[in-house]
């Protein structure tokens, strides 16, 4: 028995094919497209309830060994589709699925009309994604503190040690706010994300996406190099990531 995998959700004048794209899931048939309506395609694959059916998939969501490779096969689907001339991509959450392509035809077909205003929104727009952390290696006086002769000059030394820290962390700080002011004025939206830290790691300075006009993204790109050479020198580390599917644009159509 299998059930229907939804990938993505795609806008296209003509049908996309799918004679180069990815495999997909591991067990799943290849993905193939299917009408929705004259321009609105779904990318769907079979996929069997023996591994992606309620009671299997609940087992195997807290391994990561399983649940890694199978992130990374969607996206490539994904990926696929969005790289396609003249078309625009709704990207579905992991391991959305139906009991069969009707149903998954008919859900979407009942949500039209937010989802082509998703479509307009991200039209000819690619998202990017930029973290800023404080750099671990940043200087900090604590040295004079412990070298101190004196009792005075330790107190002395340990005071400019702190200041100098919250110096540290204020520019650092500083310089991620100006990253996401000086980025959003080029992207057409912005989005701060606030997914938990893992255990043991510190919080970013700045965790966001930004759809980016196809037309804008050389001056993007620029601005984001230019930024990141700011944050070093302000004691951070800027990372950028890109391009991807609009996956931050469109939570209000993808949950169902």
């Amino acid at each position: 028995m299998t059930a229907t995998y939804l990938y993505c959700i795609v806008k296209s004048a003509t049908e996309p094919s799918t004679a180069r794209c990815p495999e997909g899931l591991p067990g799943a048939e290849r993905p193939q497209a299917v009408a929705v309506g004259r321009t609105l395609w779904l990318i769907v694959a079979a996929v069997p309830l023996s591994i992606y059916g309620p009671e299997h998939l609940e087992r195997r969501l807290s391994d990561m060994d399983w649940v890694g490779p199978a992130a990374l096969a969607h996206e490539s689907v994904v990926e696929h589709f969005a790289r396609r001339a003249g078309a625009t991509v709704i990207p579905m959450k992991l391991f959305t699925m139906f009991s069969n392509v009707d149903r998954a035809v008919a859900d979407v077909a009942q949500r039209k009309a937010p989802i082509a205003a998703a479509m307009r929104r991200i039209g000819g727009a690619e998202e990017w994604g930029v973290r800023v952390l404080r750099d671990p290696a940043a200087p900090v006086a604590r040295a004079a503190a412990t070298q101190a002769s004196s009792g005075a000059a330790f107190l002395a030394a340990k005071k400019k040690a702190k200041d100098d820290a919250k110096s540290s962390r204020l520019a650092a700080g500083e310089a991620a706010a100006d990253v996401f002011n000086e980025l959003v004025t080029i992207a057409r939206d912005a989005r701060r994300r606030s997914d938990a830290p893992a255990a043991g790691a510190t919080p970013p300075l700045l965790d966001a996406a930004f759809l980016v006009p196809l037309t804008s993204r050389g001056r993007f790109k620029k601005a984001a190099t230019a930024a990141a050479a700011r944050c070093a020198a302000a004691g951070a580390q800027m990372t950028v990531s890109g391009p991807w599917p609009a996956y931050n644009f469109v939570q209000e159509e993808v949950d169902r």
